[in-house]
């Protein structure tokens, strides 16, 4: 049988890199780290790590069992969750990671819903990409996230540690200053300002400009990168550039200094999701709060009756 305690020291190791910075984030010895990972090597007859000057790195069962001791761990966390709710009634607590733009547009309307009805409830918000919230999930130190991607999630091939629900389809505009040439048009394509200076993303949001511009046969100039939507509306209200901006990151009204144009088929869309830990211990709080979230939706957005 497995060792939970020998789990925990393997996941602290990965987690830090090293058998010493794991000793001292577990209040232990590196000999007394050393022996613990040896004796769950003997357990199972497999490496678990592979040690190198630059540090210890899992190896495939390593990898099997530090994501083992993820899910243990959530559960725990989940069913102390749990049993915390079950003596103390109504009150509780309830983590929320979300991306800015949604944290904007989506959260606000739901959580007014959802803390009139839990007033005991304490909500704690962490803005966060996808790429950091859903980590948090797995590990159950968040209960519900709210992420996008900009592929839709095949329901047979995610995470089975996750459940995923499709909000809405979140399209993409091209903003452009309102004095543009091009600024009355009814739609436009991205080839039609290739010669323009762009404001662009970063991250995922930013590669994806990358990649629809490389299939409309250019690159961009670009004047500025941000992770601030309503800076690069300002900054394309001011004349610096055009941008691609989703619906949601656009001001609502967007303002008489830009105009908002939709992108000729194919659209790009985000596809934004609520996701949720798939467990034994199902928060109540977090189901509340994702049916406020698809009671709630902003006006103008796209719903989607489809879940992952």
């Amino acid at each position: 049988m497995l060792d939970l305690h020998r789990l925990r020291v393997l996941r602290a190791v990965a987690q830090h890199g090293s058998f010493s910075r794991a000793a001292a984030a577990l209040h232990l010895t590196p000999s007394a780290v050393s022996q613990h990972v040896a004796a769950l090597e003997r357990s199972i007859g497999l490496p678990v790590v592979e040690r190198s000057p630059r540090g210890v790195r899992l190896t495939a069962p390593g990898r099997v069992l530090v994501e083992t001791a993820d899910a243990v761990e959530a559960e725990l966390r989940g069913a102390r969750q749990q049993l915390d709710r079950l003596a103390q009634g109504e009150s509780g607590h309830l983590t929320v990671a979300t991306f800015p733009s949604a944290g904007q547009r989506l959260l606000p309307a739901a959580l007014s819903r959802f803390t009139a009805a839990h007033p005991g409830v304490e909500v704690s918000v962490i803005e966060a990409e996808p790429e950091e919230s859903l980590p948090l999930v797995r590990a159950g130190r968040a209960d519900l996230a709210l992420v996008y991607r900009f592929t839709p999630i095949d329901r047979d091939g995610t995470d089975p540690g996750l459940r995923w629900t499709l909000l809405l389809t979140d399209p993409m505009y091209l903003v452009l200053p309102a004095a543009h040439p091009l600024a009355g048009a009814a739609e436009l394509a991205l080839a039609d300002l290739a010669a323009e200076r762009w404001l662009q993303g970063t991250g995922s949001t930013g590669e994806m400009l990358l990649h629809l511009v490389a299939a409309a046969g250019f690159t961009p100039r670009v004047a500025c990168r941000s992770s601030d939507y309503l800076f690069m509306h300002a900054l394309v209200g001011a004349g610096v550039g055009v941008a691609l901006i989703p619906g949601l990151g656009l001001p609502d009204p967007p303002g008489e200094r830009v105009a908002v144009i939709p992108v000729a088929p194919p659209r790009p869309v985000r596809y934004v999701y609520a996701v949720t830990p798939r467990r034994r211990w199902i928060s109540p709080l977090a189901e509340a709060l994702l049916a406020d979230l698809l009671a709630d939706l902003p006006a103008g957005a796209e719903p989607s009756t489809s879940g992952g």
